[in-house]
């Protein structure tokens, strides 16, 4: 073989790579993670995480590395295209920017102009619905959507309702008090670098224990106190059964409940009637709960009144309405949801959803005096009953 012949002239070892560096977030996923995007003559040459970034403190996985591949796919479209052939046929041919914008701006022009509603905007998955549907409400319309992924909405949705942001960016769990950690299957691709950092920092602190829920034994599940290898599709019956055994027991956070979630406002009941089922609300749209004090239908939003978890109440209009918390402790409390009918189907032993169920309540985070003991009033009405009442 030949020897390449670089020539005389002389290779300088430490030039420079770079003489530009962007701060930015990676788009390879919802994660977010900030990262440095070093430039050369107007191109991207480098990625690397950014140090003093909250979510990934540097750490950057091998998919947001790769982000400079999709900038420079040679599949990434340069220029609008216009359809010409019949719907379907795949028939485009590109067109500028102007063209573009122009024939964009006279379709919806005319749809404004006329009823605004008529315009159905879909996005796609682009992640960014934030403006998209600003953009749409200022438009008029209200028909607008985008798709979501199975692998993060549903996580985003859980994280909404119990630590008051998604699980990536906008909050996560509080890695530092955390005593006992139950994870659902995560996609070890999804929001991995926060989930790794928190995951570390819990093993080296060793005193939180981490139970992972997941047909199989990978990622994040190798590293866990306990693994669950649950039957593919039925965490949900698993989380029934362990709701099931957390009101049979009545180890229920009853303040927690009344003040930081929708469990005390009342839901209609009224067979038959287009409003069943939906919250009660006042004349000013404001939903209702049941003062504990007075027993009357009062602002959820008073501060001052302690609200019911159950109890049925007369609303003005003579209808009947029950708390949230009674319909969803009636539903869970159900047989179907035992913890010896849920093993059948999830894989998971009886006597392990009971266990992990009290382990819940029992580590230290779960004060005596936060739990609701399995002699009160609540608890009382609810155990051994199976429709509300």
């Amino acid at each position: 073989m030949k020897p390449i012949d670089f020539g005389d002239k002389p290779v300088e070892k430490n030039a420079p790579s770079a003489d530009e560096v962007k701060y930015t977030t990676c788009y390879m996923c919802a994660c977010r993670c900030g990262i440095k995007v070093h430039l050369k003559d107007g191109g991207i040459r480098y990625i690397e995480g950014n140090r003093n970034h909250p979510v990934n403190k540097g750490v950057l996985c091998a998919k947001g590395s790769a982000g400079i591949m999709q900038h420079y796919s040679p599949a990434r479209l340069q220029k609008p295209l216009l359809r010409v052939g019949e719907r379907g046929s795949g028939e485009f041919k590109e067109i500028e920017w102007d063209e573009a914008l122009a024939t964009a701006a006279g379709w919806l022009g005319r749809i404004r102009q006329s009823d605004p509603r008529k315009l159905a905007f879909f996005t796609g998955r682009d992640q960014s619905q934030a403006l998209t549907g600003w953009w749409a409400s200022q438009f008029g319309t209200p028909n607008y959507a985008a798709h979501g992924g199975f692998c993060s909405v549903n996580m985003a949705a859980a994280g909404l309702y119990t630590i008051g942001g998604s699980f990536w960016e906008f909050g996560e769990p509080d890695w530092h008090n955390t005593k006992y950690l139950l994870m659902f299957g995560v996609a070890e691709d999804h929001d991995s670098n926060p989930i790794k950092i928190g995951l570390g920092h819990l093993k080296t602190k060793g005193t939180a224990k981490f139970v992972s829920v997941n047909p199989i034994r990978t990622g994040y599940s190798a590293i866990a106190d306990e693994w669950l290898g649950i039957r593919p599709g039925t965490d949900g019956l698993f989380v029934l059964a362990l709701i099931h055994e957390l009101l049979r027991a009545g180890k229920i956070d009853e303040a927690y409940l009344a003040r930081y979630t929708n469990a005390p406002w009342l839901v209609i009941a009224d067979e038959g009637a287009a409003d069943h089922g939906l919250f009660a609300r006042d004349a000013e749209g404001r939903a209702l709960v049941v003062d504990d004090t007075t027993g009357a239908p009062v602002d959820a939003r008073d501060p001052a009144i302690v609200p019911r978890l159950a109890g049925a109440v007369t609303l003005t209009d003579g209808r009947r309405a029950v708390p949230a918390f009674q319909l969803l402790a009636a539903h869970c409390l159900s047989p179907r949801y035992a913890p010896e009918r849920a093993a059948a189907e999830t894989g998971i032993d009886a006597a392990v959803i009971k266990r992990i169920a009290a382990e819940s309540t029992s580590c230290r985070c779960c004060s005596a005096a936060s739990i609701r003991p399995a002699g009160s009033a609540t608890s009382r009405r609810f155990r051994g009953r199976s429709r509300p009442g």
